[in-house]
């Protein structure tokens, strides 16, 4: 017994050698995927993805469900939305990949050996580059069920669509977007104008992370609708509120403008002589297109657009939460994405 458990052992470390389902399970994990060459030619150094598990692959490894993090955000995140209300864990294996530049995967924030501004401008088909590999390379998965994911998960998952057409059964981008539309550009671009401007980012080579009240106060803005926030905060807080940015630090401002800098270069147009036509007609997978109608963080007309292009089911929500506007528990959602992962 000895032997065998040797022999397994000994085989378990050789290139290709496939792993059994089991041994993908159930909780956080991270993985190093050697160095990775991005578009630009540039190379992060070990670089690392941090990824959780939600059920257990089936024999085929083809039941998998990729969820990708959003702007600023990661896997954890993810989990408090509950994407499991619609996504059956006891039938898919649910799995969350940080997005590179989210503080858990390689980052700006996190790398010992390019730290910080050292640190490799990345762009959305980097992340998506960079999950492909840790699903085939290291989980020894080669095709997946369905890509989802929300905002900036919705962007990558527009990307996924162009990128490896043949990989996945379904696209699920919610609030996402195949390219920014002008309002999105100006709404990115003040925005990282703000960070980059700031004395205290100091082009990326600060020392501790400064607080950008204008940025983050910014963000809070356009995550919603002023009609939301006309019901939802009382104008005698507002000093309160103005106070506590003054006073924010929840986030690395080189990961944050490393993504912001992504998602400004993102069009999946590009690789396809900049025609979203011909962007649309690589695409294989069936695709289920959710945009909030009020988004005012990522504009949904470039995604309903799109979706003519396709025969891809479209949902537009009309909701004063705008770019908060989809849950997992609301019907509308939870329906279609159930329907058009059976097949129907």
């Amino acid at each position: 017994m000895k032997r065998i458990v040797t022999t397994l052992l000994l085989l378990s470390t050789l290139p290709g050698f496939a792993q059994t389902s089991s041994d993908i399970s159930s909780g956080t994990h991270t993985q190093t995927i050697g160095n990775l060459k991005l578009q630009s030619g540039a190379v992060i150094e070990n670089c690392e993805l941090g990824y959780r598990v939600h059920g257990h692959l089936d024999k085929s490894r083809s039941n998998a469900i990729i969820f990708c993090t959003w702007y600023t955000g990661d896997a954890s995140g993810v989990e408090s939305t509950k994407p499991w209300l619609s996504v059956d864990t006891n039938k898919y294996c649910l799995i969350i990949i940080d997005a590179l530049g989210d503080g858990t995967s390689s980052s700006p924030s996190n790398s010992k050996q390019q730290p910080g501004a050292d640190f490799p401008r990345f762009t959305i088909s980097d992340m998506v580059n960079s999950q492909y590999q840790l699903l085939t390379s290291k989980l020894q998965i080669k095709h997946v069920k369905a890509v989802m994911g929300i905002s900036m998960g919705g962007i990558q998952t527009f990307q996924w669509a162009v990128s490896y057409p043949g990989f996945m059964d379904v696209l699920i981008p919610i609030v996402g977007s195949p390219q920014p539309t002008s309002f999105d550009l100006m709404v990115y671009n003040t925005l990282r104008e703000t960070i980059e401007e700031n004395p205290g980012y100091n082009q990326g080579h600060y020392k501790t992370n400064p607080i950008i009240p204008n940025a983050t106060m910014m963000l809070d803005v356009f995550l919603t609708t002023p009609a939301d926030r006309v019901k939802t905060v009382n104008r005698a807080d507002i000093p309160k509120w103005v106070a506590y940015n003054k006073t924010r630090q929840d986030q690395d401002w080189n990961n944050t403008d490393y993504q912001l800098n992504a998602i400004i270069n993102h069009d999946i147009s590009r690789s396809f002589n900049n025609s979203l036509k011909d962007a649309a007609d690589h695409i294989k997978a069936k695709m289920l297109i959710i945009s909030s109608l009020q988004d005012h963080m990522v504009n949904p007309t470039a995604a309903i657009e799109f979706s003519k292009l396709l025969p891809a089911k479209l949902i537009v929500l009309n909701d004063e939460k705008g770019h908060q506007a989809p849950n997992f528990y609301t019907p509308v959602i939870k329906n279609a994405i159930v329907q058009v992962l059976s097949g129907d």
